[in-house]
């Protein structure tokens, strides 16, 4: 005679769940595995077959599974419940059906048991669940019957006869074979496969189901069920949270509205620990055994049965991206992982809500409208629409949300001035995007749904609603909601436990990770965040004070050389104090500065009256200001006089930089280690660029050490942008101590795409599969990527001891920091507040080659 369940237990695809049972995720869920976990745990799990992927596929299909054998894995009078089994919790499934076996004559046993209104409680709640999931009827066939107990079951059974034409089943095994169907066929319905693809699930995800002794929750004696954890959700602080509620089932304790008790004791109510305090104890215990043995913090579902506690199952803790730090570094802290499991834990994207305030998780949201989240965090205030009102709202104390149809280098100061940008064009790396993330500033760029009136101050809202100058709104620059109001927020946290984990990343990390500073503010915070150096220094952006832009002015409206080198004369020693505050900041970190880059038309005024203003503050007619302007502007300036070509044809720019930087240099150095400046030339597409601009620099650099009669030294390098440059490279880099990749410029032009244009059709090419990600937000390996390889081995060849590095904003994605590791690559540049994550990053690419992953 076969012992009892042979069939099942030497079945893979229906077996019952022992300590050596054929489970796995892959074949039969994350549940189904968790629980054959906790067996192995001799904690008090109720008995539980799994049925695996294959056997529900097959069971939607219309198969008959072995029903009769997997009942002989129970007692005859036991209940069942069926519960879904993906292999990712968070993919979800149909819900558990409760109390499978429940019929007339097990009614009248288990109301002499556990008394009658606890009976048909059981009954009533199976009958419901099993008319509208597996008989599919419409809830509100029940809507009329108000009676509860016998008489609510009463009228419960009728009801479904009336609307069936058949009684209730009563044989467990034609309730057990149904429920089964039903859970099966509803996993594969389009809601739900569009569902959980949505969440990242594989087209072809397998769903598993577990079936497993009911324990009733009801009854004689102290019975009820809840949840348990012993971490709080939110922060991942050591906090027992959860809830029990006395006489139910399943997770009745987590409804709403639900008189729930408190679990450990608690001056507001009645808690668990005072009505059953052994059974707490119990709980704590095994709680405290799943955390050690599984690696991991789990919540615990459990039903307690006249004061004994059951194990039902085990799911990870829900949690933040703060509380998954604060968990990691925990278990690490304790001895049940190593520091660099701890690491691997942690998605580097998700830094981004521990750097920034964000929206409460709870807090209700107003959405006007959906733009591109172009730099994390949130910020409220008061919405204006020039950079001046932005200064003003700031010199009074009130935050202001600067809106623009698009910004330029002069709206700068103003955004300096504003908690957060919002603009109507522009995409991940436009104007607006790449100073808001190097600011760390909330900003939402191609808002394009918006209307934007500038000249009336007005913004309209697809759904009619107008604001305007002084109206509340709240930028969330993480998901790209535009919001009305005033939501509740949470504070960053960068606390002692973000500062461990970041130690144990910067232990394995085999990459340089520097910071895109332009100002002493922004080279504050790259030491904040222990940057190792500065690898981009825009420095055109220090012209935009209102005391220099005016000389700039000047100089653009000279006429000839001498002139222009005089007045930028007065420039230089605003400049030199710049450097100098950068270098004394970094304290010895390499600076690299890149040389002036942008068109000089962007310094000049565009509106009429702007023109009226510098006409008159140079004492010229307008006419001259106008005719200026127009001469200088250009169809395709990204394209045109910028870069090196402006340090070759106007190189007294270029002179009165380089000046400035030697001669910081001395001043810096005079009371600490000698400062090696980094000088980078922008938009190089040629060796005779760099030879002519080298020449300069290097006469410039003899000069100011023959007047200060010390000698100092530095590196002179390129910023590669232009295809040609990456093609050339082995003829450039003989010239170059750097080879440093300006990654936005370069995708703009291998694609031929404008990066501040692009946002606004960009996501129905992403949608459509034209491009798998936004070029500008993920390094294109097969295009860009090919450029960058080409460039590197390249310039390897000429010199092997050429440093190469990525300035672009790629520099603080994950997945570009992964191209330029595997390409050899000394180290990535990034806006500030991403070099946390481009630090973390790093250290999860090491981790993996170490373990051949």
């Amino acid at each position: 005679m076969k012992p009892k369940g042979a069939a099942v237990q030497n079945n893979p695809h229906t077996t019952l769940i022992t300590p050596d049972a054929p489970v796995a995720a892959d074949t039969h869920g994350g549940r189904a595995k968790c629980l054959q976990r906790l067996v192995r745990l001799d904690l008090p799990v109720p008995r539980t077959v799994a049925l695996s992927f294959d056997q529900v596929r097959r069971i939607a299909d219309g198969d008959i599974p072995a029903i009769e054998a997997i009942l002989e894995q129970f007692d005859a009078s036991a209940l069942l419940c069926v519960r879904p089994s993906s292999e990712d919790p968070d993919w979800g499934g149909p819900g558990a059906v409760l109390n499978i076996g429940i019929n007339d004559a097990r009614f009248v046993e288990l109301s002499d048991k556990m008394g009658p209104e606890a009976a048909a409680a059981l009954y009533l709640r199976f009958v419901q669940s099993y008319a509208i999931h597996v008989a599919r009827l419409d809830a509100d066939v029940f809507d009329d019957i108000e009676a509860d107990g016998r008489e609510g079951l009463r009228q419960t059974l009728r009801a479904y006869e009336d609307e069936t034409d058949e009684a209730f089943p009563q044989d467990r095994g034609e309730q057990l074979l149904a429920v089964l169907r039903s859970m099966a066929r509803a996993w594969d319905g389009t809601s739900a496969r569009l569902l959980r693809q949505a969440k990242g699930a594989p087209a072809d995800a397998g769903l598993g189901l577990v079936i497993q002794e009911m324990i009733p929750g009801v009854g004689q004696g102290e019975c009820g069920s809840g949840v348990l954890q012993l971490v709080d959700s939110s922060t991942g602080m050591p906090q027992i949270t959860g809830r029990y509620l006395s006489q139910s089932q399943g997770r009745d304790a987590l409804g709403e509205g639900v008189a729930a008790l408190y679990l450990e004791k608690d001056p507001r109510g009645q808690a668990l620990e005072d009505v059953a305090p052994q059974a707490f104890a119990d709980l704590k215990a095994h709680a405290a055994l799943m955390r050690r043995k599984l690696r991991e913090e789990m919540q615990v579902e459990f039903v307690i049965e006249n004061g004994k506690v059951h194990i039902l199952d085990g799911v990870r803790v829900q949690r933040s991206a703060r509380a998954a730090m604060r968990i990691a570094v925990r278990l690490a802290e304790d001895g049940i992982i190593t520091q660099q499991e701890a690491v691997m834990r942690i998605d580097p994207h998700s830094l981004n809500e521990l750097l920034h305030r964000q929206v409460h998780p709870e807090a209700k949201r107003d959405v006007l409208t959906t733009g591109i989240g172009a730099s994390p965090g949130a910020a409220t205030g008061r919405i204006v629409f020039t950079s001046a009102e932005a200064q003003a709202s700031a010199a009074r104390g009130e935050p202001c949300i600067l809106v623009r149809r698009e910004t330029s280098p002069e709206d700068v100061r103003g955004m300096h001035a504003a908690v957060a940008v919002l603009t109507e064009k522009g995409g991940m790396t436009s104007h607006a995007a790449v100073i808001g993330r190097g600011l760390g500033l909330p900003c939402i760029v191609g808002a394009s749904e918006m209307r934007f009136q500038t000249k009336k101050k007005q913004l309209s809202v697809p759904d009619g609603r107008v604001f305007t100058t002084g109206d509340i709104l709240t930028i969330d620059g993480s998901s790209g909601q535009v919001l009305a109001g005033e939501p509740a927020m949470l504070e960053a946290a960068l606390d002692d436990c973000f500062q461990t984990l970041m130690s144990w990343a910067d232990a394995e990390r085999d990459i340089s990770i520097r910071a895109n500073a332009d100002t002493p503010a922004d080279a504050q915070a790259a030491r904040n965040f222990q940057a190792q150096g500065i690898g981009l220094c825009r420095t055109e952006h220090m012209f935009f004070d209102p005391g220099r832009l005016i000389v700039m002015r000047e100089m653009i409206f000279a006429q000839t050389s001498s002139g222009r080198a005089a007045v930028l004369e007065r420039l230089l020693p605003m400049q030199r104090d710049d450097f100098v505050q950068l270098f004394r900041i970094m304290e010895g970190q390499p600076v690299c500065i890149r040389l002036f880059d942008p068109p000089l038309h962007e310094f000049l005024p565009t509106t009429r009256s702007g023109q009226r203003e510098l006409a008159e503050a140079l004492d010229l007619p307008v006419s001259d200001v106008e005719r200026r302007v127009d001469e200088m502007s250009e169809y395709n300036p990204m394209l045109g006089l910028r870069g090196v070509r402006l340090g070759i044809t106007v190189p007294e720019i270029y002179d009165m930089q380089a000046r400035a930087i030697f001669e910081a240099t001395l001043e810096a150095s005079k009371n600490g280690a000698p400062v090696v400046p980094e000088v980078m030339i922008p938009l190089v597409s040629a060796k005779r660029e760099v030879e002519l601009i080298k020449a300069r620099v290097d006469t410039v650099a003899s000069a100011v050490a023959a007047e200060r009669g010390q000698e100092f030294e530095y590196r002179l390098g390129v910023m590669v942008e232009t295809p040609r440059a990456c093609l050339r490279a082995e003829e450039i880099a003989p010239h170059a101590s750097f080879l440093s990749f300006g990654t936005n410029d370069l995708t703009q032009m291998t694609y031929g795409l404008s990066r501040d244009d692009a946002g606004r059709f960009m996501s129905a090419y992403v949608r459509q599969g034209v491009f798998t990600e936004d070029p500008f937000h993920v390094l294109d390996a097969d295009g860009v990527g090919e450029l960058l390889k080409l460039g590197s081995e390249r310039g390897r060849t000429a010199r092997p001891d050429v440093t190469l590095s990525v300035c672009g904003e790629h520099g603080g994605n994950p997945e570009s920091i992964a191209l330029c590791r595997d390409l050899g690559f000394d180290y990535v540049s990034c806006s500030p507040f991403r070099v946390p994550v481009a630090r973390l990053a790093a250290a999860q690419l090491a981790i993996s080659s170490k373990l051949g992953g």
